[in-house]
């Protein structure tokens, strides 16, 4: 019999996925993939999940009882739970060294200004930081001539002619420009603000930082305003809180219990509602969530 309690949320709670997956089937269309292909990662994602939330509810994960939790097709189970790994490790690993990179630049006290900018650097040098060192610090599998021709081919740095300093540019604050590294932080970026809002949902007490501001009726100048204004003010915070992780992650790096990991983030949309139809006088209003 089903219970129409359980049933009713669970059709509440697929109409606001609906609502949410909007703007990724967008991508994924632009990107080419079908409903079809999509359907193929869901259902192992959900075999993934299953056998995790299995696992550590101390149950044995089997075919069957993942069958049963998530509907999808034994013989699908036992193609996905046997299949190799992710093919996108390289990109990963790529990505990371980037990132790190670019973070130990912005949160060394030796390599940013009394201000916190970034300093032009050395490619070497026998006293003070280098580019180099900077590279060799995060790891020694990489060349940093290869990172360096990689930040200059994307635009996060520019060589000065003259004195050979590498400077970071403003480019760097906002991402890389490779479509694979885009990819790559569009799914952990989007993947840990959904993790933390999921986590909020399914706690009695809301865990995580996930609030926002919203208005709308506004101009198109008054919006690129607040956008500018915002871009401002998020950039300032990311780099002091790179900053601050910084300086922990240096004082934890023997720790033993140094297992955790965290992200921060900050977003800004804005989309044109002349189209859509009026909706009454409380639209007017703005607020926080």
């Amino acid at each position: 019999m089903v219970d129409p309690v359980n049933d009713s949320r669970a059709s509440a709670f697929a109409k606001a996925v609906q609502w949410l997956i909007r703007p990724l089937v967008r991508a994924l269309i632009a990107q080419g993939v079908t409903a079809s292909a999509l359907y193929q990662v869901i259902k192992r994602v959900y075999v993934e999940v299953a056998e995790e939330e299995l696992l550590r509810a101390g149950e044995r994960p089997t075919d069957s009882r993942i069958n049963v939790l998530t509907g999808v097709h034994r013989r699908d189970i036992r193609a996905f739970r046997t299949s190799a790994g992710s093919a996108e490790a390289e990109t990963r690993r790529k990505v990371t060294i980037i990132a790190t990179v670019l973070g130990r630049w912005l949160g060394d006290p030796d390599t940013t200004d009394a201000s916190g900018a970034a300093l032009p650097l050395p490619r070497t040098s026998d006293r003070g930081p280098s580019f180099d060192a900077l590279v060799e610090g995060v790891s020694r599998d990489i060349r940093p001539r290869a990172v360096l021709d990689e930040l200059t081919r994307q635009g996060l740095v520019a060589v000065d002619g003259d004195t050979g300093l590498i400077a970071l540019r403003a480019e760097a604050f906002f991402g890389p420009a490779d479509l694979d590294q885009r990819v790559h932080f569009f799914a952990a970026n989007v993947g840990d603000h959904i993790a933390a809002a999921a986590e909020n949902l399914l706690a009695d007490e809301p865990r995580f930082i996930e609030r926002a501001v919203f208005y709308n009726r506004l101009t198109p100048r008054s919006v690129d305003a607040i956008e500018a204004d915002a871009r401002r003010r998020a950039t300032d915070l990311l780099v002091e809180l790179n900053r601050v992780a910084h300086r922990h992650q240096d004082d934890d790096l023997d720790a033993q219990d140094g297992t955790e990991r965290f992200r921060f983030g900050v977003y800004f949309y804005r989309e044109d509602q002349a189209r859509e139809p009026e909706t009454g006088a409380a639209d007017r209003r703005g607020g926080k969530e």
